[in-house]
């Protein structure tokens, strides 16, 4: 059915979808899931709520917590009140919440649990336009008549509706505009405060037909959300799924997702490369941690899959070989398949650059990964791999309506419905990004190869150094990341004699060669200070800079014990490293290096 609005795809999913489960999650220890019909009764409950507490249309209301239906159902209630939702991480501090809700002059906010309402309490005051917040807890309890839970919201709703013959939620969600304000999405940029990306209704809707133009969904998919909803990505592939009646099973955490992929076994899911580049490397680790024969056969395994992929796309698979392809899926390739449950389809990826080698790994064991490209500000996708046409290393053609050239310093720019209305409360700002033209300004620099792009680097990432040559940071870090001694990389050098990096070491592998080597240390402080560990990691890296030019090459590092996080500061909730937030931290060892 076609639909200009978010709103009016929720009515329409729904109401073609009655019995289908649409949104899943588990509670006490079981997948609970709710059906479209049930799904529209909460979400009409809960507008008509925000319409009782006098919420109006363009006003902004906060969402603040995980990934849940009630995140969803929020979400929903929003946009069919005609009202913009704010999409706040849900590991942000307390201050940095305050910010953005201030910021955004947010009416309301949802807030998931303890955890957030704790925050909340703590800002409140702070924040001059909120009047309410509505929590997902009903277990919680406040003394102020302003709190309240979220089923007394729908019960609100309930009571409003029963005496409100003037007002029809049908009808005033039909009256949202393709041209209204549809969210705030707040960039998790890694300096300064972020800016409030403000998409209307028409550039989710162009995003997510043109999206799946390209992936094909349909309502027998399954999807596992992971990604923050707070990040355009996730939230355009929930949409995505949700608007054909796919169904949406929220993950418990992060650190579950594997768990989860075996339990839930959807057909489809939305992730960074730092998933991919964990489960890369913790196959690596473990061929790596084997015997001698184990390694032989999972080098074998590997060089046949690498072999099949390549006949396959030429046209060229010989008998022998699918024989062997066979025999590999059942000795080394199975296992990494199982990772992810039996009915498993493909991996969308986006939020930053995928290693071509890994993307290879994972479709020689049988994995699929389509690597797009896009931003909060263009809704986000501006291109995408097709599923019958991939290529490494790129992140494909232009999405329908999109249009890309590159400038003359090489920065991809974009054209098209995806583009952003603005940055809230920042014209300044909005005309910096955007030109007279209508051309976004991303701030990569790419290429276009045979009508595929690839992406180079963050133009505000390009190292230059004392000698006035400038390198491209992002190609070295995922050489080294792709070697099984290295979980992470950082490229360091601007306005220094010669490059460096700071890296932590992948301790399964780490420890596995201080075995065989007669080093019994296993604590990974201990181990990034052994010289003997730092030797043969020196060896490592330097073996990988053969791939580079003398003076792109790393020629010193330093050793961090521990991987980059969100918790400590070092990674954005969308899981990129805060390049000077970690060289800040350790400024010290990296001056040191350069004395």
């Amino acid at each position: 059915m076609e639909f200009k609005t978010i709103a009016e795809m929720f009515l329409n999913v729904t109401k073609s979808h009655p019995d289908h489960i649409l949104f899943t999650e588990k509670v006490n220890g079981e997948w609970v899931g709710d059906k479209g019909s049930e799904v529209y009764e909460m979400v009409k409950n809960a507008s008509y709520g925000l319409a009782a507490l006098g919420i109006q249309p363009k006003e902004n209301v906060a969402i603040l917590s995980t990934n849940c239906r009630r995140w969803a159902y929020s979400d929903y209630a929003t946009a069919t009140r005609g009202a913009t939702s704010v999409t706040v991480y849900p590991t942000l501090i307390a201050s940095q919440v305050q910010y953005i809700v201030a910021h955004s002059d947010s009416r309301l906010v949802f807030a998931q649990d303890k955890l957030q309402m704790d925050k909340m309490m703590l800002i409140k005051d702070q924040c001059p336009a909120l009047k309410y917040i509505v929590h997902f807890d009903s277990s919680l309890s406040y003394e102020d008549e302003n709190i309240l839970s979220f089923d007394e919201l729908m019960e609100k709703g309930k009571a409003f509706a029963a005496t409100s013959d003037a007002y029809d939620f049908e009808a005033e969600a039909r009256k949202v505009s393709p041209d209204d304000i549809l969210t705030l999405i707040y960039t998790s940029g890694t300096t300064g405060n972020p800016k409030g990306v403000m998409l209307k209704h028409s550039n989710l809707v162009s995003n997510i037909l043109s999206a799946n133009a390209r992936l094909g969904i349909s309502d027998e998919d399954k999807f596992l959300s992971f990604l923050p909803l707070s990040h355009s990505f996730e939230r355009l592939g929930d949409y995505v799924g949700t608007h054909v009646g796919a169904n949406i099973t929220y993950a418990e955490s992060m650190e579950k997702v594997i768990e989860n992929l075996k339990e839930v076994e959807p057909t489809v899911a939305m992730s960074v490369p730092r998933l991919y580049e964990k489960m890369y490397a913790g196959v690596q680790a473990k061929f790596a941690a084997g015997s001698f024969i184990k390694r032989k056969i999972a080098g074998w395994a590997v060089k046949t899959g690498y072999a099949y992929v390549e006949a396959r796309n030429a046209g060229t698979i010989t008998p022998k070989l699918a024989k062997n392809k066979k025999r590999a899926d059942k000795l080394v390739f199975g296992k990494v398949q199982a990772l992810l449950g039996s009915r498993f389809k493909l991996f969308a990826s986006g939020g930053a650059p995928l290693a071509a080698e890994i993307g290879k790994f994972f479709d020689a064991a049988g994995i699929t990964i389509l690597e797009g490209y896009g931003l909060s500000e263009t809704s986000p996708v501006i291109t995408l791999n097709p599923p019958h046409d991939f290529r490494f290393g790129t992140v494909g053609p232009t999405i329908d309506g999109v249009e890309i050239k590159i400038a003359d310093d090489g920065e991809i720019l974009s054209r098209g419905p995806h583009i952003m209305h603005g940055y809230y409360k920042d014209e300044a700002g909005t005309r910096e990004a955007i030109n007279k033209d209508g051309w976004f300004h991303t701030g990569d620099i790419g290429i276009i190869d045979d009508g595929y792009l690839r992406i180079t680097d963050r133009k505000k990432n390009i190292i230059v150094t004392a000698g006035g040559k400038n390198i491209a940071p992002a190609p070295i870090e995922s050489k080294l990341i792709m070697n099984k001694y290295f979980e992470q990389a950082l490229v360091h050098g601007d306005r220094r004699k010669f490059v460096s990096a700071i890296l932590v070491p992948n301790f399964v592998a780490v420890v596995a060669w201080a075995a065989e080597n007669g080093i019994s240390e296993t604590n990974p402080e201990a181990l990034c200070e052994n010289p003997k560990i730092y030797e043969m990691l020196k060896a490592e890296v330097l073996d990988v800079m053969q791939n580079f030019s003398s003076y792109e090459a790393v020629k010193e590092f330093i050793l961090v014990p521990r991987e980059f996080s969100v918790e400590d500061g070092t990674l954005t909730p969308t899981l990129k490293i805060k390049k000077r937030v970690v060289e800040e931290r350790y400024k010290d060892k990296l001056n040191a290096l350069y004395e």
